[in-house]
């Protein structure tokens, strides 16, 4: 109890004018990490909750060049509740410091088989098991269930003509 506690008092504390402060200094210092994405270049980033509620998520990291969320690379980050920091502190930081907000990344990675960029139909076959089920009960359901067309007898019968 005195661990949430605590916890959900360093969310309230760091979206404080003190508390963004001295986030920005650990930011500065890389101290929450750097993202994963090879086109980001190393951009530091800043910690952040998918949830407000404890006990809902683990706290991932937010770079503000891709504003992506990853997973941190550290264990020990990995067990810290998402609550602590919450779902704003990234965004208000960075807000209140616009100076420290990245330009966002438009370079994109392109994908080339031999030198050759892929035709953006090549993965037309990435159809996922549920969605292939779904048109096929779709078509069974329509073989099984002729509609009937209004003025037009169905194949049910009515209980009116038993």
């Amino acid at each position: 109890a005195a661990e949430i506690l605590y916890g959900l008092i360093h969310a309230r504390y760091i979206v404080t004018a003190r508390g963004l402060a001295a986030m920005l200094e650990k930011f500065k210092n890389c101290d929450f990490g750097r993202c994963a994405r090879v086109l980001c270049e190393g951009q530091p980033c800043l910690p952040v909750g998918t949830s407000d509620i404890p006990g809902q998520s683990t706290v991932k990291v937010f770079c503000p060049k891709c504003e992506e969320i990853y997973y941190p690379r550290t264990e020990y980050q990995c067990s810290i509740d998402g609550a602590y920091f919450g779902t704003t502190f990234p965004h208000l930081l960075l807000m209140t410091y616009p100076m420290y907000r990245p330009p966002k990344s438009v370079e994109h990675y392109v994908p080339r088989v031999f030198g050759f960029k892929l035709h953006p139909t090549a993965y037309g076959n990435r159809e996922t098991a549920p969605q292939v089920n779904q048109r096929r009960l779709g078509a069974a359901d329509a073989e099984a269930k002729p509609s009937a067309l209004p003025g037009q007898q169905g194949t049910v019968a009515n209980e009116d003509d038993s």
